[in-house]
């Protein structure tokens, strides 16, 4: 495993036994550049769409991206274990209780 690989496993680690919301938030915020924060939310926020139904087209002209960028998206959520879907569907659970 390089040093990158690593550092993301312990990264993953560490949120998975966080039960803190505003520390990871916090964290994220102190790690990533506005620019970067932008991006993670904008790739969030298509696959959600994409989970609800709405076209690539429309998912373009709601968050500016581009079709290319969707279509990665979607091919994401369409593999099999696909981790996209995954945590997609951990966030319906949780906005469900």
């Amino acid at each position: 495993m390089d040093d990158s690989n690593k550092s993301i496993d312990e990264i993953a680690a560490v949120f998975a036994e966080c039960k803190d919301k505003e520390l990871i938030e916090d964290f994220l915020y102190s790690l990533l550049t506005p620019n970067e924060i932008n991006e993670v939310a904008s790739r969030w926020a298509l696959v959600k769409l994409i989970t609800e139904g709405m076209s690539q087209r429309k998912i373009s002209e709601k968050l500016g991206l581009s079709l290319c960028k969707i279509t990665r998206g979607s091919k994401e959520l369409k593999k099999e274990n696909s981790s996209f879907k995954a945590m997609i569907d951990l966030h319906g659970e949780i906005t469900k209780a």
